[in-house]
């Protein structure tokens, strides 16, 4: 498996560049596309197209090529294959038949996107794409709704103002980013809440790929109203300290401050 650039065609690695024009075949998502990048390094070999299409006929006969010992490039349109991408099947496959996978790493739309987001990436959850159906794609914010994590999906232009309609509606007005044509000429990455970018794209249809990121859900500012009524009632027979540490615990409040309300309501009282 060899990434190829999502955009700028000189991204490609200098081991990319090798596999290429070393290997026996290369398995392309598009051989359109392949031929083109394949042309601007001068690198000519055979193509077969491999694709959602074609996979489940292609695939035994590229693991009988490997199986003779041919050595096979998978690459796909843009970027790292198997990431929303086919190619996982032949993969795992070749991975039962015990025969040799490697990796060759390089450009990637999800991270370079995550990158330039301004959303915490000490965790992240790659979606894909979502349902062109409403009902499903609300579906699947639902289920994802409740994940710590930044959300980072591909979505079509046309669909864009309709998706971030759905995600403010169900996952809250969160931060988000909307990033497209990564690394070409017109690289543009809009930033705001999702409620911003919702109206913004209801009647802008923007041109190009595009990356679509969403921070986690916003910590709440805790809620003391309830706690300062049970500590009312237990500091009545309690250390200030204990009840502190009691409320805390049930209500699952920060210690400090749920102690600091305790000894300010013990202060009044003995006011």
């Amino acid at each position: 498996m060899t990434a190829t650039p999502i955009g700028n065609a000189r991204d490609i690695t200098l081991r990319a560049r090798d596999a290429l024009a070393a290997c026996d075949l290369i398995a392309a998502e598009d051989t359109r596309v392949t031929s083109r990048l394949l042309s601007i390094y001068g690198i000519s070999k055979p193509l077969t197209a491999y694709n959602d299409h074609n996979a489940a006929r292609e695939r035994p006969r590229l693991l009988a090529r490997l199986r003779s010992g041919a050595r096979i490039v998978l690459v796909s349109d843009a970027g790292t294959p198997l990431v929303s991408d086919p190619g996982y099947k032949l993969v795992r496959e070749a991975l039962a038949d015990g025969l040799p996978v490697h990796a060759l790493p390089g450009a990637s739309a999800p991270l370079t996107a995550l990158a330039l987001a301004g959303l915490p990436t000490d965790r992240f959850f790659f979606a894909g794409f979502l349902s062109s159906k409403q009902g499903e794609r609300r579906s699947a914010l639902e289920e994802l709704r409740e994940l710590r994590a930044t959300l980072i999906f591909f979505e079509s232009a046309q669909r864009l103002g309709a998706a971030l309609k759905d995600m403010a509606e169900i996952l809250g007005n969160r931060p988000a980013a909307v990033a497209r044509e990564l690394t070409k000429l017109h690289e543009e990455v809009r930033r705001g809440d999702l409620g911003e970018l919702a109206k913004a794209y209801e009647s802008e249809t923007p041109r190009g790929e595009v990356t679509l990121l969403v921070g986690p859900p916003l910590d709440e500012a805790p809620d003391f109203a309830k706690a300062e009524k049970l500590l009312k009632d237990a500091l009545a027979f309690m250390p200030v300290r204990a009840a502190a540490d009691l409320v805390a615990e049930a209500l699952d409040l920060p210690r400090r401050e749920t102690y600091a309300r305790a000894l300010a309501l013990k202060t009044h009282e003995e006011d």
